[in-house]
């Protein structure tokens, strides 16, 4: 099975992190009009990551097939980096750590209208939870996601190592 998964690692790692920004994007901040903090943001900036890591390891990997164990390794470090981040914005949002994020860079000049000059404009801050399910916040599910995506891509680039 992970050996049928090994040339395609870098696909599911990149369809898994559109489909976490996707659902930043479009679901939460569009739909359900959630604001990102400035935490929130950075760790959309390793989602990114991971889709140019993602996308660089499948490319080179069609010239260099002997290079997908390191670009496997490569794309579960920034995904562990990913974790990282996540984890970091649990510790905020549970007043482990004390977070001074930017607030000035959230307000979006787009969302500034005469309709809305009188109210407060205050952007989100890193320490408040906006949303949860099962009492995990969105940075606690990208903390675990980004974490199991990350140990996965060891272990397939370890079993891949074995095999060869």
């Amino acid at each position: 099975m992970i050996l049928r998964l090994r040339p395609i690692w870098p696909v599911l790692t990149l369809f898994v992190s559109s489909a976490m920004l996707a659902a930043a994007h479009f679901y939460f901040q569009a739909y359900l009009a959630l604001q990102p903090c400035q935490l929130c943001l950075k760790q959309r900036e390793w989602h990114w990551g991971v889709l140019a890591v993602s996308a660089l390891v499948f490319v080179v990997t069609r010239f260099k097939p002997a290079w997908l164990n390191w670009g496997i390794v490569l794309i579960g470090l920034v995904l562990l980096g990913s974790a990282g981040m996540g984890g970091y914005h649990v510790a905020v949002e549970q007043h482990l750590v004390v977070a001074q994020c930017d607030v000035g860079a959230t307000v979006n000049a787009a969302d500034l209208s005469l309709d809305n000059l009188a109210e407060d404009l205050r952007p989100p801050r890193c320490d408040e939870i906006v949303w949860s399910l099962f009492g995990i916040s969105m940075a606690g599910y990208n903390a675990l996601i980004s974490l199991a995506l990350a140990l996965a891509s060891f272990y397939v680039a370890l079993t891949g190592r074995r095999s060869q």
